[in-house]
């Protein structure tokens, strides 16, 4: 089987959801959006990999808005329809913070700038505790997503929707792949400043993700396993 990540910008690394996919015989192709070179003029245009060569998509995270056209529209509207596309098709798609919203754009529901940030480790309410735990997942937004219609909302918190499926898709607000070293290169290239700007201390955060690793890993590990068997239909 065959898996494409789309990684936004070069500082996001697949982490446990890429040792996962791996460890149920997946063939990782990432693809990279936005190169560090140009990763303060993102508006660039790219050529995205067709779906068909593909058995799962997974869209990760990204530092602009999927709502962001004048940003990053020479890539973000080919990307949306390449999602719409993949999920009416009912090929199986995960969609992680930027990709979840991508996933609820492209289907109908509507993505833009909340009231507040979410950062760091959060709680979640979850319908369906064996496919998305209550966490405490990473959050590392500014925007939020509506749920798109025809999909069915299984998890959130009281700052936005934090789950939702639809056909074989999976669109989560928080981020399942990061970890420590995920969260540094965060940080490093510009991330510190959101912390900052939220109120919050980046050392004592970056801490925190450290000694969260290990059982971060464990409930990715289990998030993926879920979504391969009983929405993808992949194992």
């Amino acid at each position: 089987m065959k898996a494409l990540v789309i990684q936004h910008d070069h500082v996001s690394p697949t982490g446990p959801v890429g040792r996962r996919l791996e460890h149920h015989g997946f063939e990782i192709t990432e693809f990279l959006v936005v190169p560090e070179d140009l990763f303060s003029t993102p508006n660039i245009t790219v050529e995205f990999p067709h779906f068909d060569d593909f058995d799962l998509i997974v869209p990760l995270g990204a530092p602009w808005g999927a709502w962001d056209n004048a940003c990053i529209g020479n890539w973000l509207e080919p990307e949306l329809e390449l999602v719409k596309n993949a999920v009416s098709s009912g090929k199986p798609v995960l969609g992680i913070c930027f990709g979840g919203q991508l996933i609820a754009r492209a289907m109908g529901g509507t993505v833009g700038p909340a009231p507040q940030f979410e950062i760091g480790w959060t709680n979640i309410w979850s319908d369906r505790p064996e496919l998305v735990s209550n966490g405490p997942w990473f959050q590392f937004h500014y925007d939020r997503f509506t749920v798109p219609p025809g999909a069915v909302e299984i998890a959130r918190n009281p700052a936005a929707p934090q789950a939702f499926i639809i056909n074989k898709t999976l669109a989560v607000q928080f981020h399942p792949e990061l970890e420590s070293p995920g969260l540094k290169g965060w940080l490093d290239w510009g991330g510190d400043k959101k912390v900052i700007e939220a109120g919050l201390d980046p050392v004592i955060l970056q801490a925190q993700t450290v000694a969260e690793d290990s059982a971060a890993e464990k409930r990715t590990y289990a998030l993926v396993d879920a979504y391969l068997k009983d929405v993808a239909g992949l194992i």
